[in-house]
């Protein structure tokens, strides 16, 4: 009897709640509709990626593959892996103050016509949005400033005097002694890293997925930034760093969640971490947005491009690589048990 009027209950519950969404329909027929293809499209796509893990696996393994390759033709053509700024590989640069207007690609041209042979680089000097100099980065010996100077006093018209420009010589062999001790630092860094994940993690597997991710970050982040020609200075390499914390706190986040924790099923789990993930990285990339906005600086700039690539870049490594070989780690492992 009670079994009975329980049935009665949630019968009418039921039809309660069917007539309640019949008449919403009524009235707001086409906000209610707008809001179920987006649940639909929403559930399709839930449905994709927690199905279709092993497919998705091949995207990140093709990007990581090509940067690879594009890496590799980069160091075979270039004798170096990635575009080298003045302070990494030995130059002079030159920075001018002035309010006059002045056409940095005028500018670049005609000193690319002069000095062949050499790597240039001109930039705006900016301040609250408006010109206030100019910026000449060339790869030239110490002995060859004054010639670069004589030629920007010819271009531009302006008489260089010590109240109005700066100029900061690196030489070659100091610039390449940095850039190497700038590289190991951040192969130093990455070692320790490694080692700390495996000392948490103690399994192989889930371990090596993190690094993997983190490596698949550094990678196809510099290819990316190779093919923008973007000549990276040591700011570039600071970015490179914070990028492989960033990069492992996300992978670690969802490790943590889907291997330690035992509450809801793997999926439940996975979809969890994403959620937290995504909100940690959204609001990073919502930051960053706005320094690049908002920044003056060049240096800044260069940390928040790299920062902004190599972010998107982890979206794909840590939720898509990350995800599908932890879970083939738990299938497999369940069907050993």
């Amino acid at each position: 009897m009670e079994e009975h009027t329980k049935g009665q209950i949630e019968t009418k519950k039921h039809s309660e709640e069917k007539h309640k969404e019949s008449k919403e329909e009524l009235e707001h027929p086409r906000e209610i509709k707008v809001e179920k293809e987006k649940k639909s499209i929403l559930m399709t796509v839930k449905e994709f990626y927690n199905s279709q893990y092993k497919l998705l696996l091949i995207i990140p393994f093709i990007l990581l593959a090509f940067s690879l390759v594009s890496i590799g033709l980069k160091y075979a053509s270039t004798g170096d892996f990635i575009n080298r700024d003045v302070s990494l590989k030995g130059g002079v640069t030159l920075t001018i103050t002035t309010t006059e207007k002045i056409d940095i690609n005028e500018i670049e041209n005609i000193l690319k016509n002069k000095f062949i042979e050499n790597d240039i680089e001109v930039r705006a000097l900016t301040k609250l949005g408006a010109q206030a100099g100019i910026i000449v980065a060339v790869d030239i010996e110490e002995g060859e400033s004054d010639s670069l100077l004589e030629e920007i006093q010819r271009i531009t018209g302006i008489e260089l005097t010590k109240e109005n420009y700066t100029v900061e010589i690196v030489g070659s062999s100091l610039g390449a002694s940095f850039f190497r001790e700038v590289v190991v630092a951040l192969m130093i860094a990455f070692i320790f890293m490694g080692i700390v994940v495996f000392l948490y993690f103690r399994n192989f597997i889930p371990s090596t997925a993190v690094i993997l991710a983190a490596f698949s970050d550094i990678v196809v982040t510099l290819a990316i930034v190779n093919f923008l020609n973007i000549k990276l200075s040591t700011a570039g390499i600071a970015a490179f760093l914070m990028l492989i914390g960033y990069s492992v706190d996300t992978d670690i986040l969802l490790s943590t969640r889907v291997l330690k924790r035992k509450d809801g099923t793997v999926s439940e789990r996975i979809f969890g971490a994403l959620k937290t993930g995504m909100t940690m990285t959204v609001t990073t990339l919502a930051a960053i947005i706005v320094a690049l906005v908002f920044t003056q600086s060049e240096t800044i700039r260069q940390i928040m491009v790299i920062l902004l690539i190599g972010l998107f870049v982890d979206i794909i490594n840590t939720w898509i690589q990350n995800v599908g070989i932890i879970r083939l780690y738990l299938e497999r492992k369940q069907k050993i048990k």
